[in-house]
Formats: structure tokens, C-alpha cells, sequence
């Protein structure tokens, strides 16, 4: 059975009178723009995600006046703050106020569950992207095989990162000990899982883990899990955390004379503004890689290569690129092309047929998720990047590609 939702609610109940009295408001909608909402953190810690969006809102501007099913295509972009709750209530007026006819999300479990599991309760189908798939579909209570109806995600998955890790790992001599930076969040105890995280990979890869728990989100005092790093000798700390909790960490750190071979820390060193704030200590920081100007794609909708892009936002923004800006404008290139093979884009089964049927070329690769075994996931690949300070400041150069595909190693795994 079906889930009753607002647009089915309405083409099924109470026919004789609803039919003449919404009659003129559907045909206004008809004529007028196909409504697209977007969830983004604009502020807040997890502002990073949403560093690209002004850039890549304005490079759409044309294609999204094009529209598809001779309709403009309009963005309405809301920010979720960097709160999951804040993320939800936005959805919610999308959906309910705004009467969007797709959401799409980024920045990582906190803004894409929430945003996804609105969609989901409403019958409204969503895109999202720069979210590993096990906390999307885990953490929301499915799994591989089951999936769900309204939600789709194209993105990387822990075993990608995993991989990129270890990659970059094997181009420096360690004691194979690696200390655990996980806090007790989404994102933290799905990459410290018993059974899919890091613990179990590192395992079965011959490293030796050192893990002392998850931390409290935004803790102000590491000095505990440094000192436990420090007695077992870690050559390797890695983890997962928001700018302002790794600062905190990085400083305390050296301040208490930890001196790891390799540092490799998930979603805040994906902004060299980050590193800015680092300072020269940052130098070999390393970290996953999901966008490089190296990437061999190409975008469906602008016809930009990677590179281009890059160049583009450089010349427009007089700031560095960031990789967020290739999620972020792959997930505007699938919205599209959804859109345009949309047989119908204000009804939902239709909307979430063309996904199924996707086979699209963005800056961030092909999402193709009749491809994927995994329900309602497309896969995108994952490198694994460190950063450099020279003279033109910091920037990240793909260090390692445990893939197959054609992305060159820029410049190799370096010791700190």
C-alpha cells in the first residue's frame, strides 16, 4: 500500500468538490515556475557545505530560466542552520508552504536525514548528496536491500573513505597504531560502527585501534583523549569532526607535544579556511577527497569540465576552489535532468521514475542508481587528498586513488 501524502490526498478525497475549487490554482501553477527547494547549513559549523552555493546558483542561472517541460526552473534555498532540527522545519515548509515538486539537501547526515525523512512522511520526493550512504540509510532505519520510496542519494560510502584512508596511509612508514576522533553524532558513531565503520577495516588491514570513545559534540577539552594517543604511541590520528571541535583539538594538541606521522581528519579540512585558521602547523594535514579540478567529468548541464569549474569560481568568488563545489554542482546538474525527463515534474511518480532511470554525467561523476546495489544510492568515488602551504596559500592535492578510474595522484602521501 502506498503512503497517503498531500499530493495523493488531494487526487483522492473528496473529488466532486476539491476538483473545482483547486482548478484555477493548477492551472496558475501549470504556467508558472517548477518550485525546487534546497537545504543547505548558510550559517552555523557546518556553513562550509554551503561555501559554493551563491557560485553555483549563479552558474545555473541560464539552464534553470531554460527550465524543462517549458517551465523555468526556481531554487528556493533555505538554511537549515547547521541544526538537524532547524533542517526539518525547513523541509516542512517547502513542502507544505512553498508546495515544492522536489527537495534537494547536502552537508552531511545532520541537514540530509532530517531533510530526507520530511520528504519521505510527505510524499515528496528529494536528491542529496556530501552524505556517506550508511548513515543515510542505517541511521534512518533501513537498509541496503529495502531503501526507500521518496529519497535518493548520490554519494560515497564509509568503505570509500576507508579506502582513501588507507591508501594514503601506505605512502608513509608508521607503527601502524591509529587513534580514533570520533564524536557521539551521526557521522561519529557511524564511522566508529563495530560492524561497517573504521574500527573493524583497520582491523582486518592490520592496523592496531586506539579508541577512547566517542567525544561530546562541540567539547572544549581533548587534553583526556590526547593523553591516551600519547601513552599508546599513535603514529596515525584519524577521525570526523566540525571545524571549530578539530581547532580545538589541533591547538591542545601541540600543546601537549603530540607529534602523529599523519593526521587524516574527515569533513572539516575540506575548506582551506580551515587550514588558514590552522596556521603552518597544518601543513601535511590530509583528509578524503570527493571533487578535484582533476576529476575527468564533465557537467551535463553547463557542459563545464571539473577544471573549468574550478577556474570559473576562482575568477569570479577571488577565493581558492573548494571540493564542496563539485557536490554542489552535481546535485543542481541531477535536479535537471530529472526535471527535463520528468513526464510530469509537479507529480511525484513521475518525478521518481526519471530518477530511477538516471544516467547522468556530472562534475562529480555518473549517478546511475539502477546501477548501485545498494537501494536508493548512487555511488560516487572518493580520493584521498593532503594539504600544502605555498605561495599562493593552501591548497589540496589528490595524495591518493585506491579507484579505478583515470584521476592522476597530483602530488603523493607526504609525512608530516
Amino acid at each position: 500500500m502506498k503512503r497517503l501524502n498531500r499530493r495523493r490526498f488531494l487526487g483522492t478525497t473528496g473529488a466532486a468538490l476539491a476538483v473545482p475549487a483547486l482548478l484555477p490554482r493548477g492551472l496558475k501553477a501549470a504556467e508558472g515556475p517548477i518550485r525546487v527547494g534546497l537545504v543547505t547549513p548558510t550559517t552555523g559549523p557546518l556553513a562550509f557545505f554551503a561555501a559554493p552555493d551563491d557560485f553555483v546558483l549563479a552558474q545555473f542561472a541560464e539552464v534553470l530560466a531554460q527550465g524543462a517541460n517549458g517551465r523555468p526552473i526556481e531554487i528556493i534555498v533555505k538554511d537549515s542552520q547547521s541544526s538537524a532540527n532547524r533542517a526539518a522545519e525547513v523541509a516542512s515548509e517547502l513542502i507544505l508552504r512553498d508546495e515544492v515538486a522536489l527537495i534537494l539537501s547536502a552537508g552531511g547526515p545532520d541537514t540530509v536525514n532530517p531533510v530526507a525523512d520530511q520528504c519521505e512522511l510527505n510524499g515528496v520526493p528529494s536528491l542529496s548528496t556530501a552524505c556517506p550512504w550508511q548513515p543515510f540509510v542505517m541511521g534512518r532505519g533501513s537498509n541496503p536491500a529495502q531503501g526507500f520510496e521518496m529519497t535518493y542519494l548520490f554519494a560515497f560510502g564509509l568503505e570509500d573513505v576507508i579506502g582513501a584512508y588507507l591508501k594514503l596511509w601506505e605512502g608513509v612508514e608508521t607503527n601502524r597504531k591509529v587513534g580514533l576522533l570520533l564524536a557521539n553524532d551521526a557521522d561519529g558513531n557511524a564511522w566508529g560502527d563495530a560492524q561497517f565503520g573504521f574500527p573493524p577495516a583497520l582491523a582486518q588491514a592490520g592496523y592496531e585501534v586506539v579508541d577512547p570513545g566517542r567525544y561530546t559534540p562541540m567539547s572544549d577539552d581533548f587534553s583526556a583523549i590526547i593523553g591516551q594517543f600519547q601513552s599508546a604511541g599513535v603514529d596515525i590520528v584519524m577521525g570526523t569532526m566540525i571545524p571549530p571541535e578539530f581547532l580545538t583539538y589541533w591547538t591542545q594538541s601541540h600543546q601537549q607535544g603530540l607529534q602523529p606521522k599523519v593526521t587524516t581528519i574527515g569533513k572539516s579540512l575540506l575548506l582551506p579556511n580551515v587550514l588558514e585558521a590552522a596556521g603552518a602547523s597544518g601543513e601535511g594535514l590530509s583528509c578524503e577527497l570527493g571533487w578535484h579540478p582533476a576529476f575527468p567529468f564533465t557537467s551535463a548541464s553547463t557542459g563545464q569540465s571539473a577544471a573549468q569549474i574550478a577556474e570559473a569560481c576562482q575568477a569570479a568568488t577571488g577565493r581558492p576552489w573548494v571540493q564542496t563545489l563539485g557536490l554542489k554542482h552535481a546535485l543542481l546538474d541531477l535536479a535537471v535532468d530529472v526535471l527535463k525527463r520528468a513526464s510530469d515534474p509537479e507529480d511525484a511518480d513521475s518525478i521518481l521514475a526519471a530518477i530511477r532511470e538516471t544516467q547522468c554525467e556530472t562534475t562529480l561523476g555518473v549517478a546511475d542508481w539502477s546501477a548501485s546495489p545498494i537501494a536508493n544510492v548512487a555511488k560516487s568515488a572518493m580520493m584521498g587528498g593532503q594539504w600544502h602551504l605555498g605561495p599562493d596559500g593552501w591548497t589540496i592535492d589528490i595524495a591518493a586513488n585506491p579507484t579505478d578510474l583515470p584521476v592522476p595522484v597530483t602530488r603523493p602521501m607526504e609525512a608530516m
